[in-house]
Parts: structure tokens; sequence; C-alpha cells
């Protein structure tokens, strides 16, 4: 038998071994993400959840997104409706005029709730430009920190505010978020989720709703300033009897 000398048997170990895993990007981690809390199930599954004593509706409709409002007020019922950039309000099924100026408020009240409700599955939008910023710890534990903006072609009235996400470094669950806002005299808020429960398959989760007490304080350093205790509870964001069919 021929013998292998010991440089040849180094070189074939090393050559063996596995090579390791490129960091992840901001991209596969929102992909992971979505594929744990709920994957294909947020597109072909139907959901409604009562918020403040309303009632919000998601729905399929000739293969488009539908996010509806329901207001239930002794004998009358108001059912606010967004598809794509359009809004209709009925008043116990009467279509009724809205002025352009508050449908737009309206629709974009709508499309928040919904919005935050269905995290992390709007991350994939198009108009939404994602960045990893590297890892941070929160509470003794690390997370990728993503950053968030949006185009101003599709990213709705509020493209200019910049979020942020905190994702779980094993689950890839997005623990916290946080955004810097411009409208109302502007601010910065940022929120803990809690209480997590899965419903046929889909992530729903209530949040700590936590303000900056400086307007001038750097939105990259509030995950930091939430560590400390430098942030001040200003709500609980809770959402109850929720339903999902696959209709």
């Amino acid at each position: 038998m021929k013998r292998i000398s010991l440089p040849l048997l180094i070189l074939l170990f090393i050559a063996c071994k596995e090579i390791p895993k490129e960091d992840l990007t901001a991209q596969e981690i929102v992909d992971k993400s979505i594929t744990d809390s709920g994957g294909e199930h947020y597109n072909d599954h139907n959901t409604s959840f009562l918020f403040r004593d309303k009632e919000y509706v998601s729905r399929n409709e000739n293969g488009k997104r539908v996010f509806e409002r329901i207001s239930r007020l002794d004998s009358m019922t108001i059912t606010d409706v967004k598809r794509e950039n359009d809004f209709e309000r009925y008043m116990n099924d009467s279509l009724v005029a809205v002025p352009d100026s508050m449908a737009v408020r309206y629709a974009n009240s709508i499309n928040s709730v919904h919005y935050f409700v269905r995290l992390p599955f709007g991350l994939n939008d198009g108009a939404v430009n994602k960045e990893l910023l590297g890892k941070e710890s929160i509470g003794g534990k690390e997370y990728y920190k993503i950053k968030v903006t949006f185009d101003q072609q599709g990213g709705g009235d509020d493209f200019e505010d910049v979020y942020l996400y905190w994702f779980d470094i094993e689950s890839f669950k997005p623990d916290y978020l946080a955004y810097d806002f411009h409208v109302d005299g502007g601010g910065q808020r940022f929120r803990k989720a809690y209480n997590e429960r899965y419903v046929n398959g889909i992530r729903f989760v209530d949040y700590e709703n936590y303000k900056s007490k400086t307007k001038d304080s750097n939105i990259l350093e509030i995950g930091k300033l939430y560590d400390k205790g430098e942030l001040e509870l200003l709500s609980k964001i809770e959402i109850t009897d929720i339903e999902v069919r696959n209709d």
C-alpha cells in the first residue's frame, strides 16, 4: 500500500472541512422571518380581529388584497373598504361620498393597523428598502438589526419615515420595532412584541408602545435607550377575537 504523506493528509482535511456560511443578508433574514410567521398563509387566508372596538378584516377579492374596518354604533354600521389606491365608505350597506382629504386619512389609518398586525409580511413590498445594520443586544439577547426605508413611488404618504426591526438571531422573529415619523409634529416610537400566538398558521402579537422622551434623539440609538430604561411607556396595542379562514 502506498503511503500518503502528512502534508497531503493535512490538505485533504482542510479541503473536506465545511466552508463557513457567509453572514445572512437583510433580505434572507426577512424571508426567514416571513416563512416562520405565516408564509403563504398571508396570501391565501382571510383574517379578522378586533382592535379598539372596531373589527378589521383582510380578505382576497379577485386575487387582490382588500382591507376593511367595521364600526358598529347602535343601529348604524360603518364599513370602510380599502382596495389598493381606492377607498369606499358604506353606512348600513349604502355607499356614501367622502371628501378626498378624509378618504386619504381613513385609508392610511386602516392600512397602518393591518400593516403592523401582518408584520413581518409587508417588509417584502416593492417600495421597501432593507439594510442590515449588524447585530445589537436588547435585554441580554442578540438580534439582527435591520433598517427599512421606502421609495417615494409606491411608498405611501409616509414614505419618508424610517423603521428599525430587531430579529432574533435564532428564530428570526421580530421581537422589537421602532420608527421615526413626521406627521402630526413627528416623533419616535419603540414597540416590544408580547403575547405571541399562532392562529391557523399565522403569528400574531400585541405590543408595548414606547415613546422617546426627547424629539432630537437618534432613531438608530433607540434600542439602547430602551435597554437603559430611558423610554416612556405610552400605551399597549392589543388585538382580540382573531379569526383566520381559508375561504
